[in-house]
Formats: C-alpha cells, structure tokens, sequence
C-alpha cells in the first residue's frame, strides 16, 4: 500500500506522490466526489499532455453514484467525449479570468473564460448538491405561489413558498469571477480557490471525502480545509508535491494561529 506523500491527521488532508492510474486503486478510503483540472493537452509544454485514461481510473474509485466537476476547455471535452462514457453531463461552471492567457492575436478572441464542466452518475437526488445562495432582502417573507404550471404540478395542487431572501445562483452557468493567479504562482496553470472552492462545496457534503487525482498547487485541498470536508489528492510531480506540502503547512498553521477565523 502506498503511504501518503504528505498527510494531516487533525483535517483529513491527504496527498499522495504519483500517477493516479497507479495510486487510485490503492485508496483506503472511497472519496464520494472529484473536482480535478485536469493538463488539457493544447501547448507544446511538457506538462500538458492528456493523462490516457484517467476518467476510467477515477470512475473506478469513485461510488456507484458520484459527482465529478472537471475543469477543461470546449476543445477539450470535444475531443476527448468519448472518456466519459458511463457519466451524464449536469451542468456547466463559467470562470470569468478578467485577463486574457497566451500571446495576443489579431484573428482570434482574447481568452479570459474557462469552463468546468459537472459530470454525474447513478440518481441525482442522491448526490449532495450546496451552492452558496445569492442574497437579497427585496421579497424576503413573501409567500409565493410556484411558478410551474398546474400540468406539471406533481399532485396537480399548487405549491406555494416563503422568500427566505435568498436566490439560487442563476441560469444554467454559474459564473465564477476571479483574477487568474499571476504572481507567487505555484503551478503553470494554477485555479484560484475562488474558482475551486463552490465546486468542492457543491459535490461534497461537510466531513466528505472530495478526490483531486491531478493536485497541481493543491487548491483542491486548501479549499476543502477551509470548508471543512476532507481531501485526497494526487500529484506524479515530486516537485509540485513539495511546493503543496509547504502550502498546506502553511495555511494550516495560519489558520491555528487565527483568533478569529473567517467563516
């Protein structure tokens, strides 16, 4: 069995040093959900090459019924639809970067957006589900009537409801508004926690065990620590794997020292 690369008992923090094909089968705990970023496989970096069969592994550790958020580009699912074969696409994720990645072009759009992309199986009411709801105090104590028509009324009664001031992220995208991460960067294509955190909060319940099979900088873990679910993730760079263990030792430490935590 393979120990972990770097681990805190207090938190349920793991991290293991390898390729997830080989690591994956060797869990001792079954996470319940992944959000990964995956190397897209669109520069001549030599990091960036598609890991063949990952999905696969991934599907393999993951419950009958699982949730899986995978960052990527359209070009990306695109070409590799075919992996993720056995799962149902949910919902799609925007990450707004204000700043535009790669060399200008004078034929092509400035890119400032990714997506991420909310694959599931087994049954929907199953799986935990928890976006952070938008605020507002214009309604709240109203009581509504559903908006569905009678035709679609389970029990052909009308429903109704009270405004509790709060609304569910809008549309079928949920934008995601954060600066790319530019300076300290720790990763050539590190997501910034403001980008990983709702989804690790979305898939997996408080206390849950949420898989990061391709760790990069680590913002998998950071985010699960600050939302208080568990975390196994899983990096093949000896390199990137120190840079996340001194990350998390650090943010650790702060947040012992914090008398005051953010909520």
């Amino acid at each position: 069995m393979t120990t972990p690369y770097w681990e805190d008992p207090d938190t349920g923090l793991q991290l293991y040093l390898g390729d997830c094909r080989d690591i994956l089968p060797q869990l001792p705990e079954q996470p319940v959900a992944c959000v990964t970023d995956p190397p897209y496989g669109e520069t001549a970096a030599d990091w960036d090459t598609w890991p063949d069969g990952w999905v696969d592994a991934v599907s393999a550790a993951l419950p009958a019924s699982a949730s899986l958020w995978c960052f990527g580009s359209a070009r990306m699912f695109l070409e590799h639809a075919a992996d993720f074969t056995g799962w149902r696409f949910a919902q799609e994720a925007l990450w707004v970067k204000r700043n535009g990645s790669g060399p200008g072009s004078r034929d092509r759009l400035v890119k400032v957006h990714e997506w991420a992309y909310h694959w599931y199986r087994g049954r929907w009411s199953d799986l935990h589900h928890e976006w952070e709801r938008e605020r507002t105090t214009a309604n709240k104590g109203t009581v509504r009537k559903a908006s569905r028509s009678a035709a679609h009324q389970r029990d052909g009664r009308a429903t109704t409801w009270q405004d509790d001031g709060t609304r569910q992220p809008r549309s079928v995208t949920y934008v995601i508004e954060a600066p790319s991460v530019r300076y300290r960067k720790r990763h050539q294509d590190e997501k910034p926690l403001a980008a990983v955190m709702p989804l690790v909060q979305e898939c997996t319940p408080p206390g849950g065990l949420v898989l990061d099979p391709m760790a990069g900088s680590g913002t998998v873990l950071e985010a699960a620590a600050m939302l208080g679910r568990r975390a196994v993730a899983i990096e093949k760079d000896e390199r990137s794997a120190e840079t996340i263990a001194r990350r998390m030792e650090q943010g650790l430490l702060l947040a012992a020292s914090d008398p005051c935590p953010t909520p």
